[in-house]
């Protein structure tokens, strides 16, 4: 029977979908927020960092779980509150501008999601893909088919301006992700519980390993 590791593997975030999801949010966040929303205000740096939470938490819990399960799940769970608060976000934007928040089964949201866009220009690629999808002319946008993107919406203290339309397609987008990486978080504390449940953490390993231990030498 193989011998049960005090410290055991850890670390491997990087390979964890959930962290790749979080991790194309941040960048996708961080182009959003410099495109549409003012840099000087507050909304722009809780974005950014609301987003860069969820990457870090994932990875520090991952490390963290060598000698504590407690904290890998304590930490997870604040990546998936911190994900949770920039999905607000990105809906407020929509709201207080009234954009659509189009919904999972909208066409143009299920080509996003057939496309599986995993880098920031795959995601400006998509984006671009679909205004050329609902452009009826120069500088027209057709209304009502595949998507309904208000042409007079802008950022606050904008003007109005047609080439802004893809916010809408943008948070749309990122909304889409956010929900990905949350129920993939949720999946991953559940399975964490579990595991610290009938497991425990360092402490029940550490008396594990020693009476191992104290066994082989008897």
């Amino acid at each position: 029977m193989e011998k049960e590791p005090l410290i055991p593997k850890h670390g491997g975030y990087r390979k964890l979908k959930s962290f790749q999801v979080a991790q194309l949010v941040y960048d996708i966040t961080v182009r959003f927020c410099d495109r549409y929303i003012d840099r000087r205000s507050r909304t722009h740096d809780q974005m950014v960092q609301a987003a860069r939470s969820g990457v870090q938490n994932i990875a520090e819990g991952s490390l963290a779980s060598a000698t504590s399960k407690k904290m890998e799940l304590k930490l997870t769970q604040v990546a998936r509150a911190s994900l949770e608060e920039l999905k607000l976000d990105y809906e407020d934007f929509l709201r207080q501008r009234g954009l659509a928040m189009l919904e999972p089964s909208h066409p143009a949201l299920t080509r996003f999601k057939k496309h599986k866009p995993q880098t920031v220009a795959a995601f400006a690629a998509w984006i671009e893909e679909e205004r050329q999808r609902n452009t009826d002319g120069p500088g027209q946008t057709q209304m009502g088919k595949d998507s309904r993107i208000d042409e007079s919406s802008v950022p606050v203290g904008a003007g109005p301006c047609q080439s802004l339309s893809s916010a809408c397609l943008a948070a749309n987008g990122a909304l889409s992700l956010l929900n990905l990486a949350c129920y993939l978080l949720e999946r991953q504390v559940a399975q964490l519980a579990d595991t610290f449940e009938k497991e425990g953490g360092f402490t029940e390993r550490l008396y594990r390993v020693r009476t191992a231990n104290r066994r082989s030498k008897g």
